[in-house]
């Protein structure tokens, strides 16, 4: 896609990840990191690629525990949000349900952390789908109509192209070894939300 400065979607026409989009995942893993095992030189910055395994030079050991931590049930509800998406999502719930897919595998505790962050939206236009794998994530959003994704994972933006689904890759550490003309790039949530609704709140 060209011309990503005058991208225009519609609230009905996109879902979005959780996980490094809507909550700061990696803020508790380089917290744990530094309490757990004393790593305080770590940063999301050192998180250079999606497998951690690839780009931290640590035992599979501790990553392994690091990432179990991070996603069991009493550290998900430690995650902060990612700046501005609370803002921006309970905006966005005005005009229709919010719809969201995560590879975790179980969703009972990330759908909890929405609940919760998202006060003011109505338990009820909270729509999460737990899919296992980011793979099986084209099936759920073909078979929800969505047409655009929200995603932080390079590999799962590129299948969701491939099958004619738009992805708009949030930015991080670990999505910054590609062209940002491959995919429109989501800086942050303040900028979604001028693609999405640019008039002050208002729909085009």
């Amino acid at each position: 896609m060209t011309g990503h400065s005058e991208i225009r979607f519609s609230p009905s026409e996109l879902a979005f990840d959780i996980d490094g989009v809507v909550a700061d995942t990696m803020e508790v893993f380089v917290r744990l990191a530094h309490g757990r095992y004393g790593l305080t030189y770590l940063t999301k910055e050192h998180l250079g690629c999606y497998n951690l395994y690839q780009c931290l030079d640590l035992e599979k050991e501790v990553i392994d525990d690091l990432i179990c931590l991070t996603l069991d049930d009493e550290h998900t509800l430690q995650i902060p949000p990612v700046s501005d998406a609370p803002e921006v999502l309970t905006e966005l719930s005005r005009h229709g349900p919010l719809r969201f897919v995560t590879a975790r595998i179980w969703p009972e505790s990330i759908i909890r952390w929405l609940h919760m962050t998202l006060s003011e939206v109505s338990a009820n236009d909270i729509k999460v789908v737990a899919t296992g794998t980011p793979e099986a994530k084209l099936k759920v959003l073909k078979d929800l109509g969505v047409r655009c994704f929200v995603e932080d994972r390079l590999e799962t933006c590129r299948m969701l192209a491939n099958e004619g689904i738009q992805p708009l890759v949030f930015d991080q550490p670990w999505n910054r070894t590609f062209l940002d003309d491959e995919f429109p790039r989501v800086r942050n949530w303040s900028q979604l939300r001028q693609w999405v609704l640019p008039r002050n709140g208002e729909l085009l």
